[in-house]
């Protein structure tokens, strides 16, 4: 497809995996620690460099149609969030990390199995292996966590306010481990997955876009409200606070009584701009235009309390299973699943990023043996993630998909792609083998 595409072979190949977050969930763009693992989907490119200074990208999906640029003068479009658009935001990361001019184009087939707007990190997907595309045009280096940090930040350029988990776990990921992934400074940690269990995604059919709406960016502008609230009350510098994780490290206290400061500071009805202002003590200008981001601007409520109580109960769940499978007691299965069904009825009750799909696919799962089960990803739409005793796993399946795919005139274009078990998966990599594209 490549030849018949550009007349003539790719000079190498780059692939970056999805992920499946196991647990935590809207809580990295607030400072805190996210478990996630690769999957083995991935998205794919052919590369050719030439001597124009032409980009062109093709899809072997024909629902995505061929685009063509100067490598030059990269526009990127954040009212629409066009495929190329991600492809656009790694080659521009790298490019103004080394601050270039004057670059030579290149022609990009690029294929994928990730389901698209899944919550499994296509889009992120696509962005990194941009950026390693770039990077290996250019024939230059970078770490793995250099990588990452450069792909979260230039994801932000199609506007959405990512936090770097998918990005970081694109690059960092190694196959049979689950990572914990900690910010500032960015690292991993192998965290063992028990052995007596799988994971298992189901997709709920319901397609959302993280950069097509402003749910997302509402909740991180929600979250950095509620930080600056905090720290004002704790007589913090707050002006200079962004993330509710800085509060706690300013404050040197736990977790826990960061519930109880909350429980404190933030009372549950919504704030208005008004009331926000009147706490801060700013006019409400200056709310819209040095703190909320270009699409949350306009946003009449803002739920403060509900989401710091969500971020950082979340975040006392990241650690609870990591502990746990260090320790590996013999419940390990039961207490983990525990821990993921609390996260979902956190994600759902006061982050209040689910949707009637996800609730009922969650609810069908346990009812057929999953130990816990939650969304995964931004939510409203995509996937769930289940943890599954690997004894019940064909029953599991079996019953699920007849549950929730047979039962409803869901269009599942494939069943794989919709009701897999997963185990994690290899990082980005470049490579140079012939593939069939």
């Amino acid at each position: 497809m490549f030849n018949s595409k550009f007349g003539s072979i790719p000079k190498f190949y780059v692939r970056a995996p999805g992920r499946v977050n196991i647990i935590g969930e809207h809580i990295d763009y607030c400072g805190y620690s996210v478990l996630p693992m690769a999957v083995e989907q991935d998205m794919l490119i052919a590369v050719e460099p030439v001597k124009t200074q032409t980009l062109q990208l093709a899809n072997t999906n024909p629902l995505y149609p061929d685009f063509s640029t100067s490598a030059n003068n990269i526009q990127i479009d954040k009212t629409k969030p066009l495929w190329h658009n991600y492809f656009l935001c790694g080659f521009k990361g790298i490019q103004e990390h080394f601050g270039l001019s004057n670059l030579s184009g290149m022609n990009c087939l690029v294929d994928g199995n990730i389901p698209p707007s899944s919550g499994l990190s296509s889009s992120s997907a696509l962005v990194c292996c941009a950026g390693l595309v770039t990077l290996t045009v250019l024939g230059m280096n970078l770490s793995k966590v250099e990588l990452a940090e450069i792909c979260a930040k230039s994801e932000r350029y199609i506007g959405t306010e990512g936090g770097g988990m998918d990005q970081s776990i694109s690059f960092l990921a190694e196959e049979g481990t689950a990572k914990l992934i900690e910010f500032s400074p960015l690292r991993a940690t192998d965290v063992k997955l028990p052995s007596g269990a799988v994971f298992v995604i189901a997709n709920s059919c319901v397609e959302m876009n993280k950069a097509a709406t402003s749910h997302f960016n509402i909740r991180v502008m929600e979250c950095r409200l509620a930080a600056k609230l905090l720290a004002k009350y704790r007589g913090l510098q707050w002006d200079k606070v962004l993330r509710l994780e800085e509060v706690q490290a300013k404050l040197g206290v736990s977790l826990e009584e960061m519930l109880w400061i909350t429980e404190d500071a933030l009372h549950p009805e919504p704030y208005s701009p008004e009331e926000v202002c009147r706490c801060l003590g700013i006019s409400l200008q200056e709310l819209r235009t040095q703190i909320l981001s270009p699409n949350t601007q306009d946003v009449l409520i803002f739920k403060l309390y509900q989401r710091a109580k969500h971020v950082y109960s979340e975040a006392t769940r990241v650690l609870r299973f990591k502990k746990i499978c260090e320790e590996a007691p013999d419940n390990t299965v039961q207490l983990l699943g525990e821990l993921m069904n609390q996260s979902h009825t956190s994600c759902r009750d006061l982050c209040e990023c689910s949707c009637p799909e996800l609730d009922q696919l969650v609810d069908i799962c346990r009812k057929f043996g999953a130990q816990g089960s939650r969304l995964t990803g931004a939510g409203w739409g995509g996937c769930t993630v289940s943890l599954v005793p690997a004894d019940k796993l064909t029953s599991f399946l079996a019953n699920v998909h007849e549950a929730y795919y047979q039962r409803s005139d869901r269009n599942v274009t494939s069943e794989k792609q919709s009701l897999f078990a997963t185990k994690p998966g290899g990082g980005a990599l470049v490579f140079l083998e012939a593939q069939t594209m």
